[in-house]
């Protein structure tokens, strides 16, 4: 499934056409993706301007000038594609590339200006709805969410007071999306490395030196992987089609049996499964 750097790395494909831009024309080529769309989800959407395009742990936010938001989940599968009038174009390091099974193209927005955006699902466990813009902090998806592991909020302190007397590993609590919102497998695993920190140590016994340095660790490893367009795990792309890069920067993720990258270590890396998830680490440098 995407994470966060690949959930932002798609926002911030999909901003410069769509923030400020009119959706002049809205089409669901199905009633349904993972969950039904709203009954009105092509009305309230025909015509309405989405005034900014946000992140929410690892949902997309099209706040429009009307009462409601769009709110996009991508899902294991699900990606976007732009095109253009002009044809073919690159800002920044996006290009845009055709689908090659137009089956699989559910919905279509088209704004003002004629550029196309169309949302693809093979597999349909994304999904889309339309929550009132007032009263989002109260829905289900996101009243219980954690702070963003990018914003002020968190940090050592924020770790600090939610480890306190935990017997959990530090693993499962960053997955829990009500201590950090966003964290995934991937750059949990990574962030742990970099850190030096056993996934399977008691989180309560992690020192606050040993938290700042786990702080500082999921706040790099994800910059690097937003730098990079994220990972090609699975079948996902960027916004454009495009596949992202960090995958060549992992440190421990799917690397068992390969030597510790740390600096002095002579560990080799290992894997385990927890909860039906993959660990991977290293057992000698990882405390």
């Amino acid at each position: 499934m995407p994470e966060l750097p690949e959930v932002e790395t798609v926002r911030g494909g999909l901003a410069p056409v769509l923030e400020g831009r009119r959706l002049a024309r809205v089409e669901a080529r199905r009633p349904d993706l993972r969950f039904p769309l709203p009954e009105n989800f092509v009305q309230v959407l025909t015509g309405a301007t989405i005034q900014k395009l946000e992140r929410r742990a690892k949902y997309l936010l099209a706040r429009l000038d009307r009462e409601d938001t769009l709110v996009m989940h991508l899902g294991m599968s699900g990606r976007f594609e732009i095109a253009r009038p002009e044809g073919a174009v690159r800002p920044g390091q996006f290009h845009y590339a055709p689908d090659p099974d137009p089956k699989h193209a559910h919905i279509v927005f088209e704004t003002d200006a004629g550029v196309r955006v169309t949302y693809y699902d093979p597999r349909r466990f994304g999904y889309m709805a339309l929550v009132n813009t007032a009263t989002m902090h109260l829905h289900p998806w996101f009243a219980g969410l954690g702070p963003e592991p990018l914003s002020d909020a968190f940090g050592a302190a924020h770790l600090k007071a939610a480890f306190a007397d935990r017997k959990q590993g530090p693993k499962t609590l960053l997955l829990d999306q009500r201590i950090v919102a966003g964290l995934g497998n991937i750059y949990v695993c990574e962030a742990l490395h970099r850190s030096r920190i056993s996934p399977f140590k008691p989180a309560g016994r992690i020192s606050a030196p040993r938290l700042q340095k786990l702080a500082l660790a999921v706040r790099e490893v994800l910059g690097e992987a937003i730098a990079a367009g994220g990972s090609t795990l699975r079948d996902y792309a960027q916004a454009d089609g495009a596949l992202g890069y960090f995958q060549h920067r992992f440190r421990v993720y799917d690397r068992e049996g390969r030597p510790c990258p740390n600096e002095g270590c002579t560990g080799v890396i290992a894997r385990r499964v927890q909860a039906g998830r993959s660990t991977f680490h290293c057992p000698v440098c990882q405390r």
